[in-house]
């Protein structure tokens, strides 16, 4: 099922409070970028939040689960970086603050361990 354009604005107005918010399609779904971090999936109207080994164990206490897909050859794949956000962030400020910021904040010390492009080296004279 693809992404309803509403739902795509309602995404960007959603998570406006944290800063720069930017939607891009992927794959049928779409990824959500604050201030160049990717801190969220949509799929089927769904919010799906970044996850680390700090932040995890927050999420399955709740009984939330991995985003998950359907295959080509319809076995069924997890992405256990990302966890259904709780309903709550769609009608509770504090909630939205709360889950918003643990993504955001994963999603920053994922973006540290990347590698950065090597310099290229200056042509000597």
């Amino acid at each position: 099922m693809a992404i309803s354009a509403s739902f795509l604005d309602h995404a960007k107005e959603l998570f406006a409070p944290f800063g720069d918010i930017k939607i891009r399609k992927m794959f049928g779904g779409a990824g959500v970028y604050c201030d160049d971090l990717f801190f969220a999936l949509l799929d089927d109207d769904a919010v799906f939040l970044k996850v680390d080994e700090e932040t995890r164990k927050e999420f399955e206490k709740r009984g939330l689960a991995p985003f998950s897909f359907e295959m080509k050859d319809g076995t069924r794949a997890e992405m256990s970086g990302y966890y259904a956000a709780p309903e709550e962030i769609f009608d509770d400020e504090d909630e939205l603050k709360r889950w918003g910021t643990l993504a955001l904040d994963a999603a920053a010390r994922a973006a540290k361990f990347k590698k950065k492009p090597a310099k290229k080296k200056e042509a000597q004279r």
